[in-house]
């Protein structure tokens, strides 16, 4: 079993930037296969980014690229996501997934993932 939290949310101006946590405890060897998804009010979860158990291997969504930065810190059991140049439609509920994975590829779904976190609330005002 892995727990996972989320933190850093909250509620800033179009162009801002924010860095979301989650911090992972229970059994969190390396091995494991991290993202975030996001839900806005309305739709469906939607894969962000993604990272590998490595580090080495990271997928964005359209959307994000070039805007949002995924890395972890294995050592500390955490994972980030750096959101810079903030839009008005990046307003949901951020979540984080986990997925015991050793290898490179990343998978987008949100079905594939095993663990979830009780989500962070983002809102971007114009």
């Amino acid at each position: 079993q892995v727990q996972l939290v989320e933190s850093g949310g909250g509620l800033v101006q179009a162009g801002d930037s924010l860095r979301l946590s989650c911090a992972a405890s229970g059994r969190t060897e390396a091995n494991y296969a991290m993202a975030w998804f996001r839900q806005a009010p309305g739709k469906e979860r939607e894969f962000v980014a993604g990272i590998n158990w490595s580090g080495f291997s990271t997928s964005y969504a359209d959307s994000v690229k070039g805007r949002f930065t995924i890395s972890r810190d294995n050592a500390k059991n955490l994972q980030y996501l750096q959101m810079n140049s903030l839009k008005p439609e990046d307003t949901a509920v951020y979540y984080c997934a986990a997925k015991y994975r050793p290898h490179m590829s990343i998978l987008r779904s949100a079905d594939e993932y095993d663990y979830w976190g009780q989500g962070t609330p983002v809102t971007v005002s114009s």
